[in-house]
């Protein structure tokens, strides 16, 4: 058995939402002391340029999660053109969605609607779309940013497991996306809709929004929000973040003609991913 599937079924029996609250009363703590050790060894291990950070010191931040979700300066993150990253991270998996499925790792795949909290007439829309995936590490920006400009409509929160969504459990826990916590953001764009998607994983304490600030952890149950007044967001806008980790899943109506990029390779908040054709009608 490889090191990587082990790693991947260990997961399986660990109470992920206890260790994951645990940490995140480590990551709001506000003694000096213990923050400015936390924040400083994270900068060594994960070699953070702080040289782009709106505020440089690593001790000016109130907490950890402070330090993990810091706002960059202006200018680190130029747009692109067309569909641009939401974030910093890896583009893991890009496509057409197919007969409903996105693509998740060789032998997996996972259904649109699963993927929407079992909404089938959301995943409809979807059919004949495209998607793409950017994977948060650490060491990454962790502010997450509007793909393309829309207006938000609705906002719905599924509960799940909060197994890792590092490469080796993407490529070892069927449905990951789909059965992890996620919160599934609705928007109707020039394009077409277009669904952005936060998921949660190990040891993400919340997912933060700019409209409705924190959203997990929430009970059991889905929670669908509906937004009568559009929120409007611009591209390259900041959308929400993650305290401490994980994945975006972007889902198009329309198929997009992505750009000269191979699955696994790095990418940058506002780097252009590729263009959508004009919405008809």
């Amino acid at each position: 058995m490889s090191l990587a599937k082990l790693f991947a079924l260990i997961q399986y029996p660990l109470p992920h939402h206890l260790l994951s609250r645990l940490v995140g009363r480590f990551a709001e703590c506000r003694l000096p002391w213990l923050k400015n050790v936390l924040v400083r060894a994270f900068i060594k291990q994960f070699k953070v340029d702080m040289t782009e950070a709106a505020e440089p010191d690593p001790t000016a931040y109130a907490t950890f999660n402070d330090f993990f979700t810091r706002e960059l300066k202006p200018e680190a993150r130029p747009l692109g053109e067309g569909v641009v990253s939401p974030a910093d991270g890896t583009l893991s998996q890009f496509g057409a969605i197919e007969a409903g499925q996105l693509f998740q790792a060789k032998g997996h795949r996972f259904s649109a609607m699963e993927l929407f909290g079992g909404d089938g007439e959301a995943a409809r829309r979807y059919l004949g779309g495209s998607f793409a995936t950017v994977y948060l590490s650490p060491s990454d920006y962790h502010r997450v940013h509007m793909p393309l400009a829309g207006s938000l409509t609705e906002m719905v929160y599924v509960p799940g497991r909060l197994f890792s969504v590092n490469a080796a459990t993407t490529e070892h826990v069927p449905n990951l996306f789909a059965r992890n916590e996620r919160l599934v953001c609705h928007f109707d764009t020039e394009y077409g809709p277009m669904a952005v998607v936060l998921v949660g994983a190990m040891i993400v304490a919340a997912i933060e929004t700019v409209w409705a600030g924190q959203i997990t952890p929430l009970s059991g149950e889905v929670r669908r929000i509906r937004f009568d007044t559009p929120v409007r967001l611009a591209r390259g806008e900041e959308m929400g973040r993650f305290k401490l980790g994980s994945t975006v899943v972007m889902g198009f109506a329309e198929s997009a003609s992505f750009a000269d990029l191979d699955p696994g390779a790095k990418v940058r908040m506002g780097q252009s991913l590729g263009s959508l054709p004009p919405c008809e009608g």
